[in-house]
């Protein structure tokens, strides 16, 4: 895994934690893990988003564009986009370079979700979020998985403008998975932008 420091739960005495402190000290590792598809194109580490920015980044995105898509629960939608990368606490952020299949990485990210979130009250329901998001079978779960394309396409962006790498391909990657008009036309703005 690239990361800023280890998992921190290994410096809690679990013995004497609540299940919701034990599970806070996981997904706080969210913020240390890095998103390794920027650090394979260059992108520095103390410049490089985490995990966890990319989740907060896709939560805003859902805050401010699902109130304008008819019919969706927008409190749904916060929780998918919040709890979507969960599993990386202990996958790390897999790459198609890393050679993992898709039904294996959903494999180790389902068990690592069920660890986190299992011993929590309630946390049966956010499991079942989370295999909704993966699920791809809802209208919630759909607009956040495009939301998460729009997403990495926006920081693309701004690394962009920031010198840091070229755009286009994550550009043209979120292009052919952003459809209806609202986030398509977002899209095409950010990227004529770019040039």
């Amino acid at each position: 895994m690239n990361e800023k420091a280890p998992l921190p739960l290994n410096l809690l005495d679990v013995n004497n934690a609540t299940p919701l402190i034990e599970a806070w000290y996981e997904i706080v590792h969210l913020k240390q893990l890095y998103r390794k598809g920027w650090l394979l194109r260059g992108v520095e580490p103390e410049h490089c988003e985490t995990v966890a920015e990319h989740s907060f980044g896709n939560a805003l995105l859902c805050l401010l564009l699902a109130p304008r898509q008819p019919g969706l629960d927008l409190v749904k939608v916060l929780r998918l986009a919040l709890i979507h990368d969960l599993g990386e606490v202990y996958v790390g952020d897999l790459t198609p370079l890393d050679g993992v299949t898709s039904e294996e990485k959903h494999r180790l990210e389902a068990v690592a979700v069920e660890k986190i979130l299992g011993k929590l009250p309630g946390g049966d329901a956010l499991i079942a979020d989370w295999k909704e998001y993966e699920s791809q079978v809802t209208p919630e779960a759909k607009f956040v998985k495009q939301i998460d394309r729009l997403e990495l396409a926006m920081q693309a962006s701004v690394y962009h403008s920031q010198g840091k790498i070229d755009a286009d391909e994550f550009h043209q990657a979120a292009a052919r998975h952003v459809s209806g008009d609202m986030l398509a036309a977002e899209l095409r703005a950010l990227m004529t932008l770019a040039g």
